[in-house]
């Protein structure tokens, strides 16, 4: 049976710059600013999504907009969809200032009416969570918000983390972490629905995709090059449109400019390693992953727009004499080695 039967929902929660308080950090020292918790909500959920389509599954964004949607809005949407699970992504708050409490938690509604298969739902994405992240964690439990409670699918809901927590407020802009709660959360999606998981680091996974091909990595290849600017519609069909964003992609990040998907451009659209030494001059898909390590680490590089210019060097120069690397403002292996271990973040 065709993995396309399964039609997910993926939701996220709050919006950019909400003005209720509560969905946002403190202060963080470093960067001078404070996170908003959709920064992590939304690029966890594109993470999420990106997996399902990976494991064939058919899709739903319930909020692709950028601003807040209300809950009433969210829920009529997500009735009308006949899903067969919903999945929403949250970060937790405790107090206004940052403290210790921590650690990961998910949550379905026992109003749900198919309350007992959200609650295996969401132990299958605990256990996942906690086993594929290193966050601390803190148990399955119950509550009553209308994506949990008012919805006519399973439906579950992730809070990956505290954003009182310093350390966990840099994990919420950690690109690494993101793709992590997305992946496990989208594992034990596989788990509920007892279909095998594939896995994203493996290349041998990404079949060669030119112009012509249809299948369900053709929608996953234009929901990643949707995610860098483009506008495509996903229709699983690699027409014309999505060879023109191939090729200036591949333009881009200085790839062999064929219009042909293989795996340096697959790798190169998932930020997969081996990772390429980094310098001055460089730019492109590596050079943005970078620049979001170096913020998550609470060293600002000014706009993330994926140009190795002057402050992102003065940056890498800063992480590594903070981290008694070699300063040479150069991205070898040894500073992605400690740019990459979610461990050695300060």
């Amino acid at each position: 049976m065709a993995n396309d039967m399964y039609y997910i929902g993926a939701n996220d929660e709050h919006g950019v710059q909400p003005p209720t308080p509560g969905k946002r950090t403190p202060v963080v020292p470093g960067l001078e600013r404070q996170i908003y918790e959709n920064e992590f909500n939304r690029a966890a959920k594109n993470k999420f999504i990106e997996a399902c389509l990976r494991q064939g599954f058919s899709v739903y964004d319930v909020k692709p907009e950028l601003y807040d949607i209300s809950i009433t809005e969210r829920v009529r949407r997500i009735n009308r969809q006949n899903l067969t699970a919903l999945v929403t992504f949250a970060y937790n708050a405790y107090g206004t200032d940052f403290n210790s409490t921590s650690g990961l938690e998910v949550f379905y509604s026992p109003s749900n009416p198919k309350a007992t298969q959200s609650r295996q739902l969401a132990t299958d994405m605990y256990e996942r969570l906690i086993e594929g992240t290193s966050q601390n964690g803190r148990g399955v439990k119950t509550l009553d918000v209308g994506v949990l409670s008012n919805v006519n699918c399973v439906s579950s809901l992730i809070e990956a983390g505290f954003m009182t927590n310093l350390r966990e407020a840099q994990l919420m802009i950690n690109p690494l972490f993101q793709t992590e709660v997305g992946e496990q959360a989208c594992h034990g999606v596989c788990d509920f629905l007892g279909v095998s998981y594939l896995p994203r680091d493996n290349l041998a996974n990404y079949p060669l995709l030119r112009n012509g091909s249809r299948n369900n990595f053709v929608f996953l290849l234009q929901f990643l090059l949707n995610q860098l600017g483009n506008n495509l519609s996903i229709d699983g069909i690699f027409g014309s449109s999505t060879e023109r964003a191939v090729r200036a992609f591949q333009s881009a990040n200085n790839l062999s400019v064929d219009g042909l998907v293989g795996q340096n451009t697959w790798r190169t659209l998932l930020t997969l390693s081996p990772y390429p030494t980094l310098r001055r001059g460089n730019s492109g898909q590596y050079v943005t992953f970078l620049q979001q390590l170096l913020e998550s680490n609470l060293i600002p590089v000014g706009t993330i727009d994926g140009v190795f210019g002057t402050r992102t060097e003065n940056a890498v120069r800063q992480y590594q004499q903070d981290r008694s690397l070699s300063v040479d403002g150069i991205v070898g292996a040894n500073t992605w080695n400690s740019l990459t271990n979610l461990n050695n973040l300060q």
